[in-house]
């Protein structure tokens, strides 16, 4: 079965640090680029990190910028999301997906995980 997990997601306190993992199942994730996506509650779902499967222009948003970094481990089929710095306006659930390329201004998902909670208190 095609599966994009994510985990990782937890309720943490402002200035926390979480992981994210999205474990890919029954086809390789490192033939593909992939993007780190986040949905606030009640706003629309945006890019916040997209991976090139060379890991090279890797794309972040600036609400994320010097806080986030994207990683992955192909011989794992792994990506990985490092949250830092944690502020309540990144609460919500996240989201990764297989993308077309990665550009300038971020990129857009083809095939979605069903995502992973975070919760971040003030």
């Amino acid at each position: 079965q095609v599966q994009l997990v994510e985990s990782g997601g937890a309720l943490v306190q402002s200035g926390g640090s979480l992981r994210l993992s999205c474990v890919a199942s029954g086809f390789t994730l490192g033939y593909y680029h992939i993007g780190w996506f986040h949905q606030a509650p009640g706003k629309e779902r945006e890019a916040v990190s997209c991976i090139r499967i060379n890991h090279d222009n890797t794309y972040y948003a600036d609400s994320v910028k010097g806080r986030f970094t994207a990683s992955r481990d192909n011989a794992k089929n792994t990506v990985y999301l490092q949250m830092n710095s944690q502020k309540p306006e990144d609460t919500g659930t996240y989201y990764c997906a297989t993308v077309g390329d990665v550009w300038d201004w971020g990129c857009m998902g083809d095939y979605w995980g069903q995502g992973t909670q975070v919760t971040v208190s003030s």
